[in-house]
């Protein structure tokens, strides 16, 4: 007899509880392996002031030199290769969760950015992506006049 958790609907979102009930289906169908998960990499954040978007991306293990990064027709694309090396040819594993390979993200930006002025650094495996704004696309006080 199978034991399901069960929440009371008041108690999560629907979505919440449809991605359960998929977790549960895929647990029993793998005979209580961990639940099938998509991953999307590298984890992106972009956050704006009124001069700049920032995006901040997680890379760990990426050199700088296996990274490029574009801005094309109002997206910001970051495209670069994560080599992990095997410890020994003879390693039999029991949880691989660190790929490598070629990976692309590619994001809508906000607004238009002053593609001449991007720049982009690396710190403690997260990439800083600097996006001025276009002129258009900052904010702009505009005076009221009296009649």
């Amino acid at each position: 007899m199978a034991i399901v958790q069960w929440t009371k609907p008041d108690e999560a979102s629907g979505a919440d509880r449809l991605r359960h009930e998929v977790d549960r289906l895929f647990s029993a169908f793998l005979g209580g392996a961990e639940p099938f998960i998509s991953h999307v990499y590298p984890a992106l954040s972009i956050t704006e002031d009124t001069e700049n978007f920032y995006a901040r991306a997680e890379l760990p293990g990426v050199a700088t030199e296996d990274l490029e990064i574009s801005v094309v027709e109002g997206r910001l694309i970051i495209r670069g290769e994560r080599k992990v090396g095997v410890e020994s040819p003879e390693a039999n594993y029991h949880r691989r969760e660190r790929e490598s390979g070629l990976f692309r993200r590619a994001v809508a930006l906000p607004a238009r950015v002053a593609t001449d002025k991007v720049s982009a650094s690396v710190k403690n495996g997260v990439l800083t992506v600097i996006l001025p704004k276009a002129e258009e696309a900052k904010p702009r006080k505009i005076t009221v006049k009296t009649a």
